[in-house]
């Protein structure tokens, strides 16, 4: 089993992927990362926001997943070390989204088993994928016990 991160938008950009590359060359399952990314719908604002949260939900399954949202909770990386264990732990699989421009709607919140902010800030979704798999990496040392993480 891995980590599946769903994410809407194009591919990663030049200056993100190597840095995704890197983490994900250190991830082991069951942190490893499997990609799928969905397309931008071609609609705005609330219309965007639903057709792309419908395409979310279709993938979603039993998945145990963890929403990436500036709306949800603020946790220290031992805390989300704690969620993604917990989530690996059961016979379900592990889904990270992070949505589109316009965010996800009501219903994919809803959904979600966790909702994860990295910030009260507001960052580029390229950006977020980044964090996202650094976070991963680093919520895998820290269950393993090793001293990447520094308290």
């Amino acid at each position: 089993m891995s980590v599946r991160i769903l994410a809407v938008g194009k591919r990663h950009e030049a200056w993100v992927a190597g840095g995704i590359s890197r983490y994900e060359q250190r991830l082991r399952k069951p942190f490893d990362v499997a990609w799928q990314l969905m397309p931008h719908s071609s609609r705005d604002g609330d219309a965007a926001r639903a057709e792309e949260s419908d395409r979310i939900l279709a993938k979603l399954g039993d998945d145990f997943v963890v929403l990436l949202d500036e709306r949800g909770r603020n946790v220290d990386s031992p805390e989300l070390a704690a969620v993604l264990q917990g989530g690996l732990a059961a016979p379900r699989s592990v889904t990270l989204v992070i949505g589109g421009a316009y965010g996800v709607d009501d219903r994919v919140r809803g959904r979600a088993d966790f909702v994860w902010s990295l910030s009260k800030l507001v960052f580029p979704h390229q950006l977020v994928r980044l964090i996202a798999t650094e976070q991963l990496y680093r919520a895998q040392e820290i269950a393993a016990g090793r001293p990447y993480h520094h308290v």
